[in-house]
């Protein structure tokens, strides 16, 4: 049988093994789950039989080793940083690798190496960066095969909570990496390209730019930008766009809420609060304001970020228990960041029936004839439970499928690479949409940019 080898058995990891396991039997497959956690990887291998669990531990070389060695593909699954050491195993055992990761300038230095043995390192195939690649480089190119020119490229994704269990006050809840939500925007300004300008928003300025977004029967959302849009002219082939543009996608109403732990510096991720592990959690929201030997810390704050009481952002505030004074950190050394995704942990973690939500929506705008057009394509795809989730699923199955085709000799091209060519895209989103991800395309007259929105 041939072996696949996925290693890590985190949330994302259920939809792609699931998909091998009903392979298995056509395809002749032998699924290895390789994690820290025995346990992590048996509850994945649900005792099927073409599905065996083993520990792997990616700094135990000789296990490490073993194990890519004894298989036909290698899928990782671990955390970005720890691809190297699987690709470095991979590219001296001559195995082809899959990661949804972002290709780090470590993996990107393999290249000439990758291509040398004829190996395939596909990265950046999971739903964002990976159908958003797809999806966007399949419109694009049909526009180019007909003689038109792309002057706008707008995309947008966000990992949110289905409607059916949306049932806090922020219209959120957390569906992949807290702590990737609490840094989001840090590290420096968004930049981006609007008809012709080079624009930039500072991080403290971020959640109060933002964009607004229909979507049919799901209603009204924002988004606001990521951090570098303009990377993608060359990924793209976009030298010549006049609107460049990247952004997350809330519920409107998120991002000026979210705005308010950037201005106390709760977000911060570069200091450690002293005594956190004894702190409250009125303590800690105290800690960023000023002191008043008789104004309490809820006055303060609403009078600092001008919040009236009446006023739904309050609301949001005291959801969180902000200034509960029996709630304690409990975490020791912790940076402010940290201590915000402890907080934020105990109210929007997924409870086990509930549903998440994926929503992708791109915008082309183009030339073609002489006349200017726009295509916006939407997607929108909702997670059956906490375990086989809609982010699991948008992040497995072209992970999964990107695999299979590889092993298959369906995609041939070599070296480190990303899904943005026809061979790897087409057949990937055509048996995507058995799966119920289904982009929803929709022509309108070319506007150039949202009149709605305030990025500009």
């Amino acid at each position: 049988m041939r072996k696949i080898l996925v290693i890590g058995a985190g949330k994302s990891t259920a939809v792609l093994i699931k998909y091998f396991q009903d392979k298995s039997i056509s395809e002749n497959l032998h699924i290895v789950i390789g994690d820290i956690s025995f346990e992590s990887a048996s509850k994945l291998a649900n005792n099927h039989s073409n599905t065996q669990a083993i520990v792997l531990d990616v700094f135990d070389k000789t296990s490490r080793e073993a194990a890519i060695q004894n298989a036909d593909i290698v899928v990782s699954m671990l955390p970005a940083r720890f691809h190297i050491e699987v690709a470095k195993d991979c590219l001296q055992f001559g195995k082809c690798m899959v990661t949804a990761s972002y290709v780090s300038k470590e993996m990107q230095e393999l290249d000439s190496e990758v291509r040398k043995k004829g190996l395939i390192f596909m990265n950046e195939i999971g739903v964002d960066p990976g159908i958003d690649h797809m999806s966007a480089m399949q419109v694009i190119d049909r526009i180019r095969d007909k003689g038109g020119k792309i002057i706008l490229f707008e995309s947008f994704t966000g990992g949110l909570v289905a409607p059916e269990s949306d049932t806090n006050l922020w219209n959120y809840k957390f569906t992949w990496n807290p702590r990737n939500v609490v840094i989001a925007g840090q590290g420096g300004a968004a930049e981006f390209l609007q008809e012709g300008a080079y624009k930039y928003i500072p991080y403290h300025k971020l959640f109060r730019r933002t964009e607004f977004l229909e979507v049919e029967n799901y209603g009204r959302f924002e988004a606001y930008a990521n951090r570098n849009s303009l990377k993608y002219q060359s990924i793209y082939g976009l030298e010549d766009i006049l609107t460049l543009y990247r952004g997350t996608i809330r519920r409107v109403g998120f991002s000026r809420a979210w705005n308010t732990f950037v201005q106390l510096g709760m977000t911060a991720d570069d200091y450690i609060m002293e005594n956190s592990e004894n702190m409250s959690y009125r303590d800690f929201t105290n800690s960023f304001l000023a002191y008043s030997p008789t104004d309490s810390a809820e006055l303060k704050l609403r009078h600092y970020l001008k919040i009236d009481q009446d006023d739904i952002m309050w609301d949001k505030l005291l959801e969180l228990d902000l200034f509960n004074p029996n709630k304690k950190i409990g975490i020791a050394n912790a940076t402010p960041a940290q201590i915000l995704q402890k907080i934020l942990m105990d109210k929007w973690t997924l409870d086990q029936e509930d549903k998440d939500m994926i929503v992708m929506y791109h915008k082309f705008g183009y030339e073609l004839n002489g006349v200017r057009e726009q295509i916006d394509a939407k997607m929108v795809s909702i997670g059956e439970n906490q375990t086989y989730t809609a982010m699991a699923r948008t992040v497995g199955l072209p992970v999964a499928m990107a695999a299979l085709k590889i092993l298959n000799k369906q995609i041939t091209s070599t070296g480190v690479q990303i899904p943005i060519h026809k061979e790897i895209y087409e057949p990937i989103l055509k048996e995507l949409k058995e799966y119920g991800i289904v982009f929803n395309e929709k022509k309108r007259d070319y506007l150039g940019y949202n009149p709605d929105g305030v990025k500009g």
